[in-house]
């Protein structure tokens, strides 16, 4: 509630990148043209025209380009129509009744104002997230569905609190630890019920967090990053000149590894409280001994799962460095790659560090919350109506008990 920013600053758009006004449109009609003709006339292609050697200038002596017309959609100007060169070398093709997107630049001349930017993918994107909805609502029944609840309140904190309240000027890393908690909060308690077991897993979960905007905080510093290394930070800190780079780029490894730190504390806790009910009689350092090993194959997975993830959306850096025949030690050296190895590190270190500590927490907690309930609810209503009887089963029953589980430790 004290950093609520109550919506996020008005700026003059700057018509770079996603800063401009956009709209919908339609191709209304594709028509093969003469691209030597269309260069002859100045009509304005979409495609790259300064390459007029080799395969293009085959290709435009040869009339392959297509001139297409499209009709806008949406905005003042719905039903007005413009003209654009599609180049035969293009990546994007465009095609008669397809649906783009169309940026608009008022001061631009009439002829100018529009140019087709995308393509409108709004269709095949709301099916793709109908089909995500059913599949999780099928297999997870209820829980499937308060966790789309609690997905679709995460994505609000984002876009109504976090967002907002970093464009505010407020400290991205006090905004990215207290927006993930309360992510994480609504999440669990939505997912998994008001429970001991899952505030044993928000505890283990806010501890790791801190642990990962520490230690992000310290190696940023220390490796000088300043979060601004392409295009889209470099428009964020020219629009918003006020804002903390580096700080941005902690708030993001701490909301980035929130959703896998969720799923280790969890699973910990759970797997405790599972061994708990299995053998009541396990004292918390059994059961942390015995939930330890369970989440060391957790973070064997868990940890090469991270790296894949962002070697994954890195992959085109990548291959560029390889193409370029860098060294191993200049591509880690270089501040864009060096982002996502603090990332990578950081967050793992986050990751390890969470077992040990959600563990020791279900042990005590589920330890506490019920010693010895295996034994008493038995022996209680027993003792007084048969008392021959509960004394055999606290006399000859008990010993060879005891000792056939001290002969099991020493085998």
């Amino acid at each position: 509630m004290v950093l609520w920013p109550g919506g996020a600053p008005a700026h003059e758009r700057t018509g770079v990148g996603f800063d401009r006004q956009t709209q919908q449109a339609t191709v209304t009609k594709v028509v093969s043209v003469s691209c030597a003709s269309v260069n002859a006339s100045g009509d304005t292609p979409t495609g790259d025209t300064s390459t007029a050697e080799g395969s293009s200038a085959q290709q435009q002596a040869s009339g392959d380009c297509k001139r297409a017309t499209i009709r806008v959609d949406t905005g003042d100007d719905k039903g007005r129509t413009f003209t654009e060169i599609v180049q035969p070398d293009q990546s994007r093709q465009l095609e008669q009744g397809e649906k783009v997107v169309v940026a608009y630049e008022p001061s631009a001349p009439r002829d100018l104002q529009y140019s087709v930017t995308d393509v409108n993918r709004r269709i095949p994107m709301a099916v793709l997230a109908i089909i995500f909805a059913v599949a999780v609502v099928v297999v997870g029944r209820l829980r499937g569905v308060m966790a789309l609840v609690a997905l679709a309140i995460s994505f609000m904190v984002l876009n109504f609190f976090v967002l907002p309240a970093i464009l505010q000027g407020s400290n991205p890393l006090v905004v990215a630890v207290v927006g993930s908690s309360a992510i994480m909060l609504i999440a669990l308690y939505l997912c998994h019920g008001l429970s001991a077991r899952t505030s044993v897993a928000v505890l283990g979960t806010l501890i790791s967090l801190l642990l990962i905007g520490v230690l992000g905080s310290l190696f940023i510093d220390w490796a000088a990053l300043t979060g601004n290394t392409d295009d889209n930070t470099g428009l964020i800190h020219g629009l918003y000149p006020s804002i903390d780079m580096s700080g941005l780029l902690l708030a993001g490894i701490i909301i980035g590894s929130l959703g896998v730190l969720d799923d280790v504390t969890v699973t910990q806790t759970s797997a405790v409280w599972e061994l708990h009910e299995a053998n009541p009689a396990m004292g918390w350092r059994d059961l942390y001994r015995a939930g330890i090993r369970i989440g060391r194959d957790h973070i064997a997975s868990v940890v090469n799962t991270l790296v894949l993830a962002y070697a994954g959306a890195a992959l085109p850096l990548l291959l560029l460095f390889s193409i370029a025949q860098s060294s191993v030690g200049g591509v880690a050296n270089s501040e864009l790659v060096a982002e996502e190895i603090v990332r990578t590190l950081v967050g793992s270190i986050g990751l390890v560090a969470s077992v040990p500590v959600t563990t020791a927490l279900a042990a005590l907690v589920v330890s506490a919350d019920r010693p010895g309930s295996g034994k008493a609810p038995v022996a209680a209503p027993e003792a007084a109506p048969a008392a021959p009887v509960g004394a055999t089963a606290a006399g000859g029953g008990s010993a060879p008990a005891r000792g056939g589980r001290g002969r099991r430790r020493k085998r």
